[in-house]
């Protein structure tokens, strides 16, 4: 008897659940696209002056 209990009120909130359409999924995707691309951007620029600059410091 739990495990129908446990069934029922499983697909009872599984009912509650509000799924995201399509466009939200590919608003949110593009997004993350974006801000991790500009994260990564952000940090090779970082790199490449960090690198130079150790580079000069050294030689």
């Amino acid at each position: 008897m739990k495990i129908k209990k446990y069934y029922k009120e499983s697909k009872d909130e599984l009912g509650k659940v509000i799924f995201p359409t399509k466009e939200q999924v590919r608003t949110a995707f593009v997004s993350v696209v974006v801000v991790v691309s500009i994260i990564a951007l952000f940090l090779a620029v970082i790199d490449v002056f960090f690198h130079y600059t150790i580079s000069r410091i050294v030689s």
